[in-house]
Order: structure tokens, then C-alpha cells, then sequence
């Protein structure tokens, strides 16, 4: 089986944006994954011109340039706002919390009114404690019994007085009339799908589907390192305990009509409605195909938010005291496997959006190849024939400097492990050269003992028997 420099496991965005840069910087790369299917959790299916997204909805959007730059090199982005709308007992509010919202909820007109109403309806806690403090903290009881409450608990099977206030922190809250739900400077969705995203990332990139990682054992000796992007806790066996997760079911229906609702996101948040949302997904790409057709049928999908078991697809994980702590021991036991690399929302266990996923991969990326660079510039030697030692650059990590066997005092081959070029040094007078004359790089090799040689050469099998031809 060929070896590679990397073994990704999971050809979701984290794992595709490290195999890009790993790739184009000259690193061997193999992804696998167990669907059968490239893209993870924001695969998107093309069904009759509409791109349906399969794992629930994605809205690429950041406020960072140099990944929204990376991104869009791969995939060409529309100019998609999401502008959710909500609806509870059959009345229709704005998302984010805006003037829109607080207008319909109280009549006001003016952003120093709605203040006032909030205000007025805040349970003065300073430091909240859970979600429900939170919410009312930010934006009154009136909207939380409203908007919130029956929302975040099918979201979360959970009463929001038993959640933790974070979960609410992303919530925009704003007194004006802006529909757009996310602060960012960049907003968009691939116009032919993050699939096309994710295929451009892969191209020319060794990718096995239908390939579980826990099922092929040799898998585990085929790179040098490995970046494993599914569960950690699955990755040692649930040795410390199962870290929970909530579950999303998804009902999609094609339907004869060119609009249901005539948005793309519809949150329902009412808890006597099953769902918590209704995705039309025509309306992600203004309800035209990738060649700006119009598309004359559409496309929702209803969510159910439901309990995880090992048997379902783990979304968001559910980062409480009892379940960071078990992370926190998977955390740390991981750091005994070095050649192993935890990345995404699964392997680092935390909620991320997809521009954290680029960035992070991206920076993981730079600090792989930076280690590998570091690595380039030390010049390590061995004694031998220059010719030999340069076919074993790439089994060997470095290079020992020692004078010939038979004459321990006289000149010795050189072999730089950045350029591979061969030269000659004198290392019984120490007239090394501080650089690779070929190519620069800096000499911070070591001088080791003829016994520590003669060991070195020995493990390398027929090199060592020319001290006796």
C-alpha cells in the first residue's frame, strides 16, 4: 500500500481545506470517508436544478477576507442574505430581534421605546446562569415566551433554565430595521452547491468513500500522520464516556408549486409544532438554477431536533459542565499520539461555523508545513556514499555527519535533506560548512560517536556490512 505524508479522515471542510494546502505544497494526501459521498455535513444534492442542502442549511459568511478569498477560489459564492422570519400561533415575526420585530410584538416605533420595553421586562441578573436569564436579559419576556422559549427547547430537548447562557450569545439583537441576520462583512452560497466547494478543494487528491476508518485497521499505518475529523471520544473507544450530541431529522418533499413560503429559512416556534424549522431550498440561489433559470418547482425540508444515540448523526454537541469535562481528558490523552491531529466540530468537540472550519484548517495547515520547513533546515548527516544516502532521502527523517569507516579522520559525504545535494566535509577537524553550499540551507546538524554510527548504520541493514568488506 503507497504511503502518504497525510491520512485525513472525513472529506468534510476541515479535513478538504488541509488537503488542498497539504497538496499543493508538495505533500502525498489520502482522504477517506464511510458515506459515499465527499463534503460531510454540508453536502448539497442537485435535484432538478435546486440544490438541496442535506444536512439542514449553510450560509457561508465571515468577516474575515483572506477566508472568504480561499473559499472563492474554489467555488464561485451568490450574493445570498439570510433573512429568517418566525412563526408563532400563525403571526409572522423578523429575525434577528429587530425594529421589525419589536414593532409587531409591541407597537413601537422608535428605537428608544422598544428600549424602553425591554428594559422594563429584565430580570436584573447581572450574571446569568442559564439560557433563560440570558434571553430575557437581552431582549424582555415577551419575546423570549414568544420567539425563544418553545424554539430552544425542541432545539434542544431541553428547558432553557437547564441550558447553558452561551447558546443565546449568537443571537443578534438590533434596534434598527437590518433583516440580516448574520454581522458579516461577506455572506454568500456556492451557486452550483458546496458539493462543487468541496470537489474543487479534492481535486487531483487520492479520496476513498464508502471507507470507515474503525473498520480498515491498516489504515492506521498508511501516513506519517493522521488528521481525524470524526468523533474523539469514538476515536479511543469511548475510554472516558460517550459525549452527548442533539440530532436533526430531515422530511423533504418535492412539491408542484414554484413557492410554499416564499422564504428559505421559516423557524416554527411554537412547541405544540413538531419541527423547528421549514427549508425551501430554491430560494438559497433566489429560486433559480445554476444557469439563472427559473425553477417552476420547489423543494422543503421540515426539522425535527431529536435525542442522539450512537446509531444517528452527531450535530450539535451539547457542551455542558458533565460533557466539556469528558472532552477535556480525551483532550489531553490525545496529546500522547502526536501523529494523530483532532480537527472540526467532531473531533474538537465545540460548535463551530464554517468560516472557524476554514480558518482553522488553514492555520493547522501553516503550522504543519512550518514544522516541516524547520524540519528542512536542520541539516543532519550520515556517513556513506552521496548516492545511496540521496535514493534514502525519503525514508530517512535526517542525515548523521561522520567520517568514513575505514579512514575516521578523513573527508565524508554530505547530503542536504532540503536539496539533496551532495559535498564534503572534514568533520574530525570540524570543517563542516555552516550552509549547504547548493541551496543555503543552515547546517545545525550534531556530531555523534563511532558507536552511535555504527548502531545508526546497523538498523539500516546492508549499509553497516561494508565496515567489514
Amino acid at each position: 500500500m503507497q504511503k502518504y505524508d497525510y491520512l485525513i479522515v472525513g472529506a468534510g471542510l476541515f479535513g478538504s481545506v488541509f488537503a488542498r494546502i497539504m497538496k499543493d505544497n508538495g505533500k502525498s494526501v489520502l482522504v477517506i470517508d464511510k458515506r459515499n459521498y465527499i463534503g460531510g455535513n454540508i453536502y448539497t444534492e442537485n435535484i432538478d436544478g435546486i440544490n438541496v442542502h442535506k444536512y439542514g442549511a449553510h450560509i457561508f459568511h465571515t468577516n474575515n477576507e483572506q477566508v472568504w478569498n480561499f473559499v472563492n477560489k474554489y467555488s464561485k459564492f451568490n450574493r445570498f442574505t439570510n433573512s429568517p422570519i418566525a412563526i408563532y400561533k400563525d403571526e409572522v415575526y423578523s429575525l434577528p430581534f429587530n425594529m421589525y420585530t419589536f414593532n409587531k410584538m409591541w407597537g413601537c416605533k422608535t428605537p428608544e421605546e422598544a428600549k424602553k420595553i425591554i428594559d422594563s421586562q429584565k430580570i436584573g441578573v447581572e450574571n446569568p446562569k442559564n439560557l433563560e436569564e440570558q434571553a430575557i436579559n437581552l431582549v424582555g419576556k415577551d419575546i423570549y415566551e414568544t420567539l425563544i422559549n418553545g424554539y430552544t427547547q425542541k432545539q434542544w430537548g431541553r428547558k432553557c433554565n437547564e441550558l447553558p447562557p452561551e447558546i443565546i450569545k449568537r443571537l443578534p439583537v438590533r434596534f434598527n430595521y437590518d433583516n440580516n441576520y448574520f454581522n458579516a462583512l461577506y455572506q454568500g452560497i456556492p451557486i452550483k452547491g458546496y458539493t462543487d466547494l468541496i470537489e474543487n478543494l479534492l481535486k487531483d487528491i487520492d479520496v476513498r468513500l464508502n471507507c470507515d476508518y474503525f473498520e480498515n485497521k491498516e489504515l492506521q499505518n498508511v501516513a506519517e500522520k493522521i488528521v481525524f475529523t470524526g468523533p474523539i471520544d469514538k476515536f479511543f473507544d469511548y475510554k472516558f464516556g460517550t459525549l452527548e450530541y442533539r440530532t436533526v431529522d430531515f422530511e423533504t418533499t418535492k412539491l408542484e408549486t414554484d413557492n410554499f413560503q416564499g422564504n428559505a429559512v421559516v423557524n416554527y416556534t411554537d412547541l405544540s409544532v413538531p419541527y423547528t424549522r421549514i427549508i425551501e431550498h430554491k430560494w438559497f440561489n433566489f429560486g433559480k438554477d445554476e444557469f439563472s433559470n427559473e425553477i417552476k418547482e420547489t423543494i422543503i425540508s421540515k426539522e425535527y431536533s431529536t435525542e442522539w444515540n450512537l446509531e444517528k448523526e452527531p450535530y450539535y454537541p451539547i457542551n455542558n459542565d458533565k460533557n466539556n469535562k469528558i472532552y477535556e481528558k480525551y483532550k489531553e490523552y490525545s496529546k500522547n499520539i502526536p501523529n494523530v491531529i483532532f480537527g472540526g466540530r467532531l473531533g474538537e468537540y465545540k460548535y463551530y461555523d464554517m468560516d472557524i472550519i476554514v480558518k482553522n484548517a488553514i492555520e493547522l495547515s501553516n503550522k504543519e508545513l512550518k514544522i516541516i520547513e524547520n524540519e528542512r533546515n536542520k541539516m543532519a548527516f550520515m556517513v556513506g556514499n552521496s548516492y545511496r544516502l540521496q535514493n534514502m532521502l525519503e525514508e530517512q527523517n535526517g542525515y548523521f555527519a561522520m567520517p568514513n569507516f575505514n579512514d575516521p579522520w578523513h573527508d565524508s559525504d554530505i547530503v542536504c535533506s532540503r536539496c539533496h545535494s551532495a559535498f564534503f566535509g572534514n568533520v574530525g577537524f570540524a570543517k563542516i560548512p555552516n550552509e549547504c553550499p547548493n541551496c543555503g540551507a543552515k547546517i545545525e546538524g550534531r556530531i555523534i560517536t563511532e558507536r552511535k554510527m555504527f548502531d545508526c548504520l546497523k538498523s539500516l541493514g546492508n549499509i553497516a556490512e561494508e565496515k567489514n568488506n
